[in-house]
Order: structure tokens, then C-alpha cells, then sequence
């Protein structure tokens, strides 16, 4: 019989149904915890079918303990917009230039914002930019004239949320080296977030499912009644 690993040692003692506090979830993660600093990650299984323009679930939410990871943005502006741009820390900035480099295939960014008389030449990168989540969007706020906010936002933990065409919407909330209340604020930020933007269009339990993990770690379901509104 092979040597069962030590996550897979960890899972075998967990009993798969039973439903944890964000308390009791946290600290059975860290008990395993690797020698490099693991993604703590939330999985909520909602009750939509994205199929349906009138069930999508997307939004963006500030994370107000940050999400530990280095966010690289590019902004499509021109003039004093470029210069704020920059100041607030955004690490690229530029138009058709920028346009060209991300055609020759440098998509290596978190975010991509743009003011609005840029989305001329933003559209002309749909089809790279949109498969990878990262077409700019007024509604999402990635398209506005006042970049150095977004740019703000972006690099101060600000997230986009989305749910997959399974109803389920993954997000990292930070990292097991975070401490217990940073990771508990965070938790209750994003899935505070996800509950009000229930569409129209759903029917019925809306919040069906939700689970902490971490990188290397099992995955652990919490008791919707630590899930407001849900």
C-alpha cells in the first residue's frame, strides 16, 4: 500500500460532512499547514445557472485586510490620467503601445483599467483580454476617469468576483500567515458581497455550498449560519 501523503493522512481523519465555524475551519487548516505561506481560498456553490443573463453573479469587493499577493495592474490612459496612474502605483501605462505589447502576448497583470476615451483601442483586445477576465468594465469600475482610485483599489486588495459556469465561485482571501481576525474579515467581506448580489433571477436557496481550503490543504464546509443572509 503506497504512503499516503500527509494532507491525505489530514483528510482521512476529517469527517467530510461535518460543518465548521470560520473558527474551527482556520485552525484545522493551519494544523497542516506547509513550509511556504499557502492561499487561504473560499468556494461558495450557489443556487444559479450563469447560463442565464439574469442568474450571472459578478462584482468586485474590498478586502479590508488585503489579499497578501502582489496585484499588477495596467492602465490604458493618456496625459494627466497616465501620470496619476503611475504615482498610484500601477505598473504599466500606456495606449496603443500598451495595446501592441499585450497583442505580442505580455498579459502578465492581475487588472487592466482604462479610462473611457481609451476603450477605442481596449476594444480591439476583446478577444485576448476577455477569455482571461480582464476586459475593463464600467460596471466593475475598471473603466472610469478617475484611474489613480482604481489603481488605488486594485493594489489595496480590492477583488473581482465571478461565478463559474458550475455555480461556483472560487476566491483567494488572503494567506494562512495572516492572522485569525484578518482572515475572519476577509471571509466575511467576500461572502457578504456574493450574498448581495444575488441576481433576479435566482430561485429558491441561493447559497447552497460553502468551503474553506487552503493551498495544500482539505477542503472544509462552513455552517451557513456564519453566512449573513445566505
Amino acid at each position: 500500500m503506497a504512503k499516503q501523503t500527509k494532507k491525505q493522512q489530514i483528510v482521512a481523519k476529517l469527517d467530510r460532512e461535518t460543518l465548521y465555524s470560520v473558527d474551527d475551519a482556520i485552525k484545522v487548516l493551519r494544523e497542516h499547514k506547509s513550509k511556504f505561506d499557502e492561499t487561504v481560498e473560499v468556494a461558495m456553490n450557489l443556487g444559479v445557472d450563469p447560463r442565464h443573463a439574469d442568474q450571472m453573479v459578478r462584482g468586485m469587493v474590498s478586502l479590508p485586510s488585503g489579499t497578501g499577493k502582489d496585484v499588477k495592474v495596467a492602465v490604458f490612459a493618456k496625459g494627466d490620467n497616465a501620470d496619476k496612474a503611475l504615482a498610484a502605483g500601477a505598473d504599466k501605462v500606456g495606449a496603443e503601445d500598451l495595446m501592441e505589447d499585450m497583442q505580442a502576448g505580455n498579459l502578465d497583470y492581475d487588472r487592466v483599467i482604462a479610462t473611457p476615451d481609451m476603450m477605442g483601442v481596449v476594444g480591439r483586445l476583446g478577444k485576448i483580454l476577455g477569455p482571461k477576465g480582464l476586459m475593463p468594465n464600467p460596471k466593475l469600475g475598471t473603466v472610469t476617469p478617475n484611474v489613480e482610485q482604481a489603481v488605488k483599489d486594485a493594489k489595496g486588495g480590492q477583488i473581482e468576483f465571478r461565478v463559474e459556469k458550475n455555480g461556483i465561485i472560487h476566491s483567494g482571501i488572503g494567506k494562512l500567515s495572516f492572522k485569525d481576525d484578518a482572515l475572519k474579515e476577509n471571509f466575511k467581506a467576500m461572502t457578504d458581497a456574493i450574498v448581495k448580489a444575488k441576481p433576479t433571477g435566482s430561485k429558491g436557496k441561493y447559497v447552497r455550498k460553502v468551503t474553506l481550503t487552503s493551498t495544500m490543504g482539505p477542503g472544509l464546509k462552513v455552517d451557513l449560519a456564519e453566512i449573513e443572509g445566505a
